[in-house]
């Protein structure tokens, strides 16, 4: 464990150090964050001084990025909101029609409204949006379930939900939970636990998780592994990541093509006879018809596909089949395409074929400790059956009538603004998400969408370029450091407490939900929640009546002081009858095993075993268009300063990061006489946007990674401009509606473009003043016409 000075970082909650109030907490958001690392506040006088990382904390043992350590602009910056404030409709865009209201002017706006729209069109017509990392899961739950009354809780107009919901609803229905790297973090011993063993091997694919430390991964845990593990690396990316220039092995595909690497692997895996027999004998099914399906994806087949070398493919394919243990750390990259689930099942199908699942140092299958429904289920229970019956996306598969995942199909809501089928949407909720700058694939047919609302909410802590779009009610939100909250995802679990009064009158998303189920939902409020009217009393609820196996007597006051608890551990948990709810051994699925051949898939008229499909935009698929569009782009590239589109607005991050970038590497750029620094047009057929080139060999040939999520607030926020969020928007270029067979996933990645100099000549008009325009030119996919506009694949298999 981590070596640290115990008089200076205490076991207590608070204590005195000089001048200061010294304050451990964990960290859950505002700003954003997956992780919730422990954290030591420094408050003087009643302010935050300065924060460090708690070395008592066994999640991240003292260890912080620098999002958190950059708290203080982001808490007393002078842009924040810090008052409600309220626009006429009619003046969406009007940076100077804000007016400051109170909060019970704010709340009899909402009331009113939503009162109005129950009436006139129902209450599903009503969507809660959601963003990621922000402490907003259960609160927008509970709030669209109970105190709107509607079904609808969309991810953002996140096209395909292609967000951790294809790897989710994937491995629930072939795993029955969801497989993560087990780097000993559900253990408060940790590396020091006696039953953990490091892995051999560990496969990281489709993310860069020292950087993005996604989905309550921290990322210097695989450092941690290769340093005192001696851990090797397999990495998938097309990119040279620092973790994959320290690889044995790195695998370079062209984007959107992973599901043939995958299969390829399986196809050495079993063919070099490297699998588990006896894992795979005893807990899973179809291994026969898994190694028929790989029988023909040979490491050449998959190398011609992929673009990279069949003798790498090989040398991976036996090192992560050979290791015992093994773990796979994955991430966003295997959603961000049409295939998405398809993949997620062929590469799950590697990681069991080697016998590591719920192994020390393999992937475990993942659970909350307390099992609290702090995410988008939470509440669902009590909203009236034939109201969950009417949420969006029910009819588009058969995954979202099973609610496979609990939330409505953001492509089906956006059908639903355009077209009012199956019943038009009348307002949008929006917590934690800017959607014209950061989620909403094809920006400007978003930001068209959102202007067609009678009312719309944002609950941010800074005016967004969403917000001052087509915001008509903005509530302020507290940050992490002035909230009352519990969390898990996935160990420990973590209290958060306020060390300092939020700024101005910002209140925190708990209290924000409290208030309108009070208000919107009375009879609820008294018979499922107890008349709770304060922040600590939503978390003892959380623990007591929305939790199954918190420990007896629990309160929050308990967690609170202990600020984080760990579950009891247990390995091999399949053999002990542990995973299943009838206590039987096995695994959750209705075979009882790892599902190879998902009959699931199968009785859902999909195909029940991992396939490849090509890109429906790609060199294979669109040659034609690759003519005129030469270059594979994948989207989302994550930086250190900035969580998605959250850090523009402080100086610190823009001193550090001023410019959006799109990594290149030499050789493309000489063919397109492209130099380091130029700012460039990138552009296909749905639009263009401008960044900055960044020159590197780390790059594959022929492919660029491009920024998401840039605004310039430093820019006028008023309509058209908004803080220039169409210039550089990544977004303008990528489409909605292009979702996969599952209804998940969509091709953020992997799709065309072109690259070339700004140039006065080429620069006009600007991006903004098109979308001020109308936007551009080209035909739209739609629900209707979906189908005729992307082709499968003739090398589906």
């Amino acid at each position: 464990m981590t070596k640290y000075n115990e008089e200076l970082y205490r076991g207590e909650r608070h204590w005195k150090e000089g001048e200061f109030d010294v304050f451990r907490s964990t960290h859950w958001s505002a700003p954003g964050c997956h992780n919730g690392c422990g954290l030591v506040y420094y408050v003087k006088d009643g302010v935050l001084d300065h924060v460090e990382g708690d070395p008592r904390a066994a999640f991240n043992q003292g260890r912080l990025c620098i999002r958190c350590l950059n708290q203080l602009e982001a808490i007393y910056g002078k842009d924040r909101v810090v008052h409600p404030m309220r626009r006429d409709p009619a003046k969406r865009g009007d940076d100077g029609a804000w007016e400051q209201c109170s909060w019970d002017e704010a709340y009899d706006l909402i009331e009113e409204n939503v009162r109005r729209i129950q009436k006139d069109y129902g209450p599903e017509s009503i969507v809660g949006l959601v963003g990621t990392g922000r402490d907003v899961n259960c609160q927008l739950a509970l709030t669209c379930y109970i105190a709107f009354k509607t079904p609808n809780l969309a991810c953002g107009f996140l096209t395909g939900d292609s967000c951790m919901l294809p790897r989710m609803a994937g491995t629930m229905i072939t795993h029955g939970d969801c497989p993560v790297a087990d780097m000993s973090q559900f253990s408060e011993l940790r590396y020091d636990d006696p039953r953990y063993i490091w892995p051999e091997v560990c496969l990281i694919w489709g993310n860069n998780p020292i950087v993005s430390n996604g989905d309550g991964f921290f990322g210097h845990w695989i450092v941690d592994a290769m340093r005192r593990g001696g851990t090797k690396l397999v990495v998938v990316d097309p990119e040279v990541t620092w973790l994959a220039a320290h690889a044995e092995v790195l695998l370079q595909v062209r984007p959107a093509t992973d599901a043939a690497l995958a299969m390829a692997m399986i196809n050495v895996v079993i063919g070099e006879d490297l699998y588990d027999h006896d894992f795979v004998e005893k807990w899973t099914y179809g291994f026969d018809e898994l190694s028929e399906r790989v029988k023909d994806w040979t490491p050449e087949r998959a190398a011609e596909v992929c673009g990279i070398d069949a003798e790498d493919i090989r040398r991976a394919a036996r090192l992560f089949g050979s290791a015992r243990p093994a773990t796979l750390q994955w991430g966003l990259a295997t959603d961000a395409h049409a295939n998405g689930v398809h993949e997620v099942h062929a590469i799950m199908a590697l990681s069991a074929l080697t016998g590591n699942l719920e192994a020390p140092g393999g992937m475990r299958m993942a659970r909350l400790p307390w099992d609290m429904e702090l995410s988008y289920s939470c509440g669902w229970k009590w909203l009236d059956p034939e109201l969950q019956a009417k949420r969006l996306g029910n009819t588009m598969s058969p995954m979202h009538q099973f609610g496979v995942t609990a939330c409505a199909q953001a492509d089906c809501m956006l059908n639903a603004i355009e077209t009012g089928d199956p019943y038009p949407i009348k307002m949008l909720y929006l917590e934690g998400t800017n959607p014209i700058t950061n989620m909403g694939a094809e920006a400007p047919r978003v930001y068209e969408a959102m202007m067609k609302m009678d009312f719309n909410v944002v609950l941010d802590y800074v005016m967004t370029p969403t917000a001052s779009a087509v915001c008509d009610l903005f509530l302020p939100i507290a940050m992490a450091a002035e909230r009352t909250s519990i969390r898990e995802w996935w160990a420990p679990t973590r209290a958060c407490m306020p060390v300092v009064a939020p700024q101005g009158e910002a209140r925190s998303d708990n209290q924000i939900t409290i208030d309108l189920i009070n208000r919107l939902n009375p009879e609820l409020a008294h018979e499922v929640f107890h008349d709770i009217t304060t922040e600590a009393e939503l978390c003892q609820w959380q623990i007591t009546y929305n939790s199954h196996n918190a420990p007896e007597g629990q309160t929050f006051a308990d967690q609170v002081e202990k600020v984080t608890t760990w579950p009891q551990v247990e390995y091999y948990r399949h053999e002990k009858g542990l995973l299943r709810t009838d206590g039987k051994p096995g695994f959750n699925t209705a075979t009882g095993r790892i599902e190879l051949y998902s009959p699931a898939f199968a009785s859902f008229g999909l195909d029940p075993l991992p396939k490849y499909e090509e890109p429906w935009e790609s060199p294979v698929s669109s040659p034609e268009k690759f003519k005129e569009y030469p270059i594979v782009i994948t989207t989302g590239h994550r930086s250190w300063e900035f969580f998605h589109s959250e850090g523009r607005n402080q100086e610190t991050m823009r001193e550090l990061h001023p410019d959006p970038l799109f990594d290149v590497n030499p050789e493309t750029a000489e063919k397109y006489g492209i130099g380091e620094g130029d700012w460039c047009w990138i552009e296909n057929g749905r639009g263009r946007c401008r960044q900055r080139a960044h020159l590197t060999p780390q790059m594959k040939p022929g492919v660029i990674n491009a920024e998401h999520g840039w605004w310039f607030p430093e820019t006028e926020a008023g309509a058209p401009n908004l803080f220039g969020v169409f210039d550089s928007n990544i977004n303008n270029l990528t489409t909605q509606m292009a979702y996969g067979e599952t209804g998940y996933g969509a091709p953020y990645k992997g799709f065309l473009c072109k690259i070339y100099r700004c140039t006065p000549e080429n620069s006009a008009p600007t991006p903004t003043e098109i979308v001020a325009g109308g936007g551009w030119d080209y035909e739209r996919i739609t629900m209707s016409n979906h189908d005729e506009m992307i082709h499968p694949s003739e090398s589906a298999c």
